[in-house]
């Protein structure tokens, strides 16, 4: 297709940005997703046939279906949807309460879920699609003080990867993207939150909430290449999966995988002996 027509929540900052810039580079409309219209207002200025700014709170589930409705009714179609909208929330598991739980997991899955059910019937009905679901390493694997972050982006993955399966032979794809750390505002204290860690878990949570913070404005990875990388899975012949992005996430995650296969392998025979006897 000449012109795809492309979904992006979260578009005014960090990979939902760089994709809307990347996007229009190539020619393609963009419907950017925000919670506040002035953030992208340079962005609709800039490209006024082409581009068209979506009010929509991903954890409003009300205004998903509606919200979908707006862009297909004034652009036919949605090609591309990519689900980036999101933040941070770094604490022990115990000090991270219900509400605070409960509010990521909105945002980073049933939001997700439910824009990409809204989506699903056009991409089925012009038999083609993709979607792309912004996750992160910690989406496959984790450490101390991200357990309500990694949890909601284990959930998405799961999710994810099942519904790969069901839409596939339907003409529609599903990206995982995994990034590392990269340079975009995700470490600002505007958009991710550090709960109040008390003596029990200072020692051992502390210290990432200090280089989380540290990090900001000198992550390894570049937004701009990111949504290159992107463009070029979701382009190619056969998609992939999941896509790790940047060093650190692709040699973590490596290391991440060699040590769950070493654990595996060392309790084979604890597994297999749970089987009723040949």
């Amino acid at each position: 297709m000449s012109q795809r027509v492309w979904l992006i929540t979260g578009a005014s900052a960090g990979f939902g940005r760089a994709l809307a810039d990347a996007a229009l580079a190539k020619g393609d409309i963009v419907a950017a997703a925000v919670r506040r219209p002035e953030s992208v207002k340079d962005l609709a200025e800039a490209h006024p046939d082409r581009v068209s700014v979506v009010e929509l709170d991903v954890t409003d589930r009300a205004r998903i279906d509606a919200a979908v409705g707006e862009v297909i009714a004034e652009h036919g179609r949605i090609d591309v949807l990519v689900n980036n909208a999101g933040r941070g929330l770094i604490g022990s598991a115990e000090e991270i309460g219900d509400e605070e739980l409960r509010g990521l997991m909105d945002l980073h899955l049933f939001g997700p879920a439910a824009i990409t059910r809204a989506v699903l019937p056009g991409m089925r009905a012009q038999g083609s699609g993709s979607i792309v679901q912004m996750s992160s390493q910690a989406g496959r694997y984790s450490f101390p003080g991200i357990s309500a972050y990694s949890a909601t982006k284990f959930a998405l993955e799961g999710w994810s990867e099942a519904l790969s399966l069901e839409v596939r032979q339907l003409g529609i794809n599903v990206l995982i993207v995994e990034p590392g750390p990269f340079r975009t505002k995700f470490n600002e204290p505007d958009v991710i939150e550090f709960t109040e860690t008390g003596d029990v878990y200072r020692e051992i949570v502390g210290p990432v909430q200090n280089a989380l913070a540290d990090a900001n404005g000198v992550q390894r990875g570049d937004p701009v290449r990111a949504a290159e990388a992107i463009i070029k899975a979701i382009e190619a012949e056969h998609p992939p999966l999941r896509l790790a992005l940047g060093g650190e996430a692709h040699e973590t995650i490596l290391d991440s995988l060699d040590k769950a296969r070493a654990e595996l392998d060392a309790w084979e025979a604890v597994c297999r002996g749970a089987d009723y006897p040949a």
